[in-house]
């Protein structure tokens, strides 16, 4: 876990030991040759060593499988899913960029069944996509209020199965919410785009509604912290002499809980918690001097 993950999963457990909910910890390890059972033992850790503890850990996303592909048939037996035969190249030069992202045009939701039977046979592995209701949906998050959002206008049809077979982020999570009896969602601003989509499968799938919260994120010197840019880890601070109680001041203040520095418990922020009101702005922490300096 690096900084970013942390805080977020600290928001998330103040927020439910304020109201007297409780914390769930899944692992979500769909894509099994990038996952790793001693990375899910480091995030464990991670968690323990900040004094974050959790009520029940639900079964990972890896031994879901069944679920997944119920779900998919459930929306294949109203006539929701085909298969999409488009390459990355395809997407790319077929779709334009709309608010950062990339909207599916629609390329394979038409095909004529003779052609969809050559590419069958011609072996090319196909995605499933699951057709999105063109009128809009009503969203609300905590933090960023409530808008009206149309996923076929904003996403097109979205990915539900990959074309290695592996069942898609956002079908899996609107399922394992469900299944673990989830009522709120803490996280961070880099997944409100898919508030919209997962609220829309849930309504298709005809599932409880998930309330949302989407947390400011930690940026470094560079920016956004993530992952591929490798940044400081908790291991990292641990091995470099930073106690579990900097590290929670630290993002206590940059959430607006505390004045200043010094050493905090979770425990000690619990009384008088309200997610409403942290800090709405991203957080500046440059980790990497914090580490040399200790």
């Amino acid at each position: 876990m690096h900084l970013g993950n942390a805080r977020t999963a600290l928001l998330a457990w103040l927020d439910v030991r304020s109201r007297g909910g409780r914390m769930l910890l899944r692992i979500e390890d769909l894509d099994r040759d990038r996952c790793r059972a001693e990375w899910a033992d480091a995030v464990r850790d991670d968690l323990v060593w900040l004094g974050l503890d959790w009520d029940a850990e639900t079964p990972p996303q890896s031994t879901r499988t069944v679920d997944y592909a119920a779900a998919l048939n459930r929306l294949t037996s109203v006539g929701l899913v085909y298969e999409c035969y488009c390459s990355r190249r395809d997407l790319e030069a077929a779709s334009a960029p709309h608010g950062g992202e990339r909207r599916y045009p629609g390329t394979c939701a038409g095909l004529p069944e003779g052609e969809r039977d050559d590419l069958r046979r011609s072996g090319r592995p196909a995605a499933l996509r699951v057709r999105m209701p063109q009128e809009s949906l009503a969203c609300s998050d905590r933090l960023h209020g409530t808008w009206r959002e149309s996923v076929a206008g904003t996403s097109g049809d979205i990915v539900c199965r990959r074309s290695d077979g592996l069942h898609a982020y956002q079908l899996a999570v609107v399922v394992d919410d469900a299944a673990d009896g989830v009522t709120d969602v803490v996280r961070g601003d880099d997944l409100l785009a898919s508030t919209a989509r997962q609220m829309t499968l849930g309504r298709l799938l005809d599932l409880p509604a998930v309330t949302y919260a989407h947390v400011p994120l930690v940026h470094g010197p560079g920016g956004r912290l993530q992952k591929r840019d490798r940044p400081p880890s908790l291991a990292d601070l641990r091995a470099a002499g930073v106690s579990p109680g900097e590290v929670v001041a630290a993002l206590a203040a940059g959430a607006g809980l505390t004045a200043g520095t010094g050493q905090l418990r979770p425990v000690d922020l619990v009384e008088g918690f309200a997610l409403e009101r942290i800090a709405r702005e991203p957080v500046a922490i440059d980790a990497t001097a914090w580490a040399r300096a200790s």
